[in-house]
């Protein structure tokens, strides 16, 4: 069956510079079999019953068999009663009439009620959304198999109008990094529009930072009528109709969910930290080129503390690197950790470590630990450089560039090192583990590794300007 193509509902008006734009003609077909599925009809059990578990209702009919049930619902579309098994007396079963049969349901409860994945408040929303699952499934099962044959989101041809605007709106300059090609954006009024065109608008933008990145996607309850970004169709259900990233919002089916590219551009609203955060959500989130606190650490390190002896190696006073993490979190790239604030260096250095520590995802990944491990085993120096190097072209571009501008940082700390003590080895002991983990979180590996782990960032060092 073909969907109708004459309803539309859809988001707010986007900006002042997008007033003409029509939003897109969403697919009305699912809609308006959702609105007619069956009603739950609840057939109420006209006696008192003993034993009745207190967070069931009237619809609740005790110990029956399933002829009996079937009996009461009286072949009524959409009729449900509740009852307790003869078989498996304790065990409950929802018996819910539906195309022309009575259909029974294991039914369970753990302060919400469920027969599945989805939980409810009440067995009547349990109902009303079985009811449309069971209706629309039935009705359109080979156009929701379907459906992700000729997305929206590949064309996009709706947010052309739009698209345009913005990019008319952006400088031009770019800056471009050896491992990918990155651009600055300039700021732009896209806050309204959906998350499907904000993605467009960046995305066809030729001033931002086109890291590659995965959408963050989670089961999520919308409250209304929403439609699918990817594939524009209906979001059906009554509850967990579909699946959102939580970095940018991007709303879609979770079957549809496994075709969207990895495209993700983070909104900054919806980044809470910057410590603890997601590398590559976090400078797509603020549309830089590498994170900013690693950016203003090293810009103030340089400024004043290169020559201090044990750099790094000293620590700070914690209370005061917690301070700096919170001003991060709390103030973004307009954290104040001047000398005026923090005249200890050391603390600036521990809140950069910090950084790297608390990264859920280290700067060397899991997923290119045990290749570096194995590289650092090589013996022949020629040999092992060639592999680190090969290693390093499959970290994900932000850690990239994260790493390739902190080894050029401590390179210059190098140069110093009759001031501060500080040469390629020591600084190799402080940030091996600090910017590679093993994938398991083992005592036993970190301890066996840690040596490999220091002579790698050692040789990062002493050829950064070889390796990147």
């Amino acid at each position: 069956m073909a969907a109708s193509s004459n309803s539309s509902l859809s988001g707010s008006s986007v900006s002042s510079d997008a007033e003409e734009y029509q939003p897109p003609i969403w697919k009305s077909y699912l809609y308006q079999l959702q609105q007619e599925a069956p009603r739950p009809k609840r057939i109420i059990c006209p006696r008192e019953v003993e034993n009745r578990p207190k967070y069931y209702g009237r619809e609740f009919h005790g110990i029956i068999s399933r002829e009996q049930a079937d009996e009461l619902l009286g072949g009524v579309e959409g009729a449900y009663i509740l009852r307790e098994s003869q078989r498996q007396p304790g065990c409950y079963t929802l018996a819910l009439r539906f195309g022309n049969q009575t259909l029974n349901y294991r039914l369970f409860h753990d302060g919400k009620h469920f027969v599945g994945e989805k939980r409810f408040e009440s067995i009547h929303d349990l109902v009303t959304d079985g009811l449309i699952t069971l209706y629309i499934e039935t009705k359109a099962a080979e156009y929701i198999s379907k459906m992700t044959t000729n997305p929206i989101y590949e064309h996009i041809g709706y947010a052309t109008l739009l698209r345009e605007k913005v990019s008319r709106r952006l400088s031009r300059s770019k800056n471009e990094s050896r491992k990918a090609s990155v651009t600055n954006e300039g700021h732009t009024p896209v806050e309204k529009i959906s998350s499907l065109v904000r993605r467009a608008a960046l995305t066809h933008n030729d001033n931002h930072f086109n890291y590659e990145k995965t959408h963050n996607f989670k089961v999520h309850t919308f409250r209304g009528p929403h439609w699918c970004e990817y594939c524009a169709n209906f979001m059906w259900g009554l509850i967990a109709q579909g699946v959102r990233c939580s970095d940018c919002g991007l709303n879609v089916h979770k079957q549809c969910s496994k075709h969207v590219p990895n495209d993700c551009q983070p909104d900054l609203k919806r980044i809470k930290k910057v410590y603890c955060c997601d590398l590559t959500t976090l400078v797509k989130a603020h549309n830089t080129q590498r994170p900013m606190v690693v950016d203003i650490c090293i810009r103030e390190i340089e400024a004043r503390g290169l020559k201090s002896e044990g750099l790094y190696r000293v620590s700070g006073f914690t209370e005061h690197i917690e301070d700096v993490k919170m001003a991060f979190d709390r103030d973004g790239e307009k954290a104040d950790i001047s000398a005026n604030i923090y005249p200890d260096i050391n603390i600036i250095t521990g809140a950069l470590k910090l950084y790297f520590r608390d990264l859920p995802i280290p700067v060397i990944t899991y997923d290119t630990y045990s290749k570096f491990i194995d590289a650092a085993k090589i013996s022949n120096a020629d040999e092992r450089l060639e592999a680190v190097h090969e290693v390093l072209m499959l970290l994900p571009p932000a850690h990239y560039e994260t790493l390739r501008y902190l080894m050029i940082h401590l390179k210059k700390v190098t140069m110093n090192e009759k001031e501060n003590f500080m040469n390629a080895e020591n600084l190799g002991i402080v940030f091996g583990p600090t910017l590679m983990r093993p994938p398991e979180d083992s005592t036993l590996t970190t301890l066996h590794d840690m040596r490999y782990q220091k002579l790698i960032v050692q040789i990062l060092i002493e050829n950064e300007d070889v390796l990147f």
